[in-house]
């Protein structure tokens, strides 16, 4: 799977993980992203879930 959303390119972010103890470790986020086949694309796309949002305010 593809890893970047076909319509703003959001991929995969980093960060860090915080423990209780305020130690720091790096991570890694991957986008929040759906298999979706849209009226103008002839395959399905991966696109994230912001994408998909504001596609459906514009209808």
């Amino acid at each position: 799977m593809s890893k970047v959303c076909a319509i703003c390119g959001k991929s995969k972010m980093s960060g860090n993980k915080v423990s209780h103890s305020n130690r720091k470790t790096p991570k890694t986020y991957s986008a929040n992203l759906k298999k979706v086949k849209l009226e103008g694309m002839t395959s399905a796309e991966y696109i994230c879930t912001r994408c998909l949002r504001t596609l459906s305010k514009e209808d």
